[in-house]
């Protein structure tokens, strides 16, 4: 049975951890925890305590390498998309996709690459 809060866990890929770190620390104004885990270098983003998930900044050599054109695409859930959006190419990024709005008053999203050159989505309730 899948559970109601369906993401559990993501995994950004990442060449180099500590730029990873520093862009997504710079963007959206947290720290991230750095561990080892099963040979994986990460930096996990803040963790709300159950039933909020989390993920992390990973780099593991033979598994994953970072896209912006394969595979899922992760979106951050944020505040207020809009100072993110400003702030994504002062720390080396760039806005893929601007803001889209939901229907229904959802929100909004957009697309950005990151530092490493995944394809991240951002969300925004407002």
């Amino acid at each position: 049975m899948l559970k109601p809060n369906v993401p559990a866990w993501f995994e950004i890929p990442a060449r180099d951890v500590d730029r990873a770190q520093a862009f997504y620390q710079q963007l959206l104004g947290v720290s991230l925890t750095r561990t080892q885990i099963n040979g994986a270098d990460q930096a996990i983003f803040p963790y709300g305590g159950k039933p909020n998930t989390s993920g992390s900044v990973i780099r593991w050599d033979g598994v994953y390498e970072p896209s912006d054109r394969l595979g899922s695409i992760v979106y951050l859930h944020v505040d207020d998309i809009r100072p993110v959006l400003e702030r994504v190419t002062q720390v080396g990024g760039e806005v893929l996709l601007p803001p889209q709005t939901l229907p229904d008053n959802i929100g909004s999203f957009a697309h950005i690459r990151d530092s490493e050159g995944n394809r991240v989505g951002l969300f925004s309730a407002n």
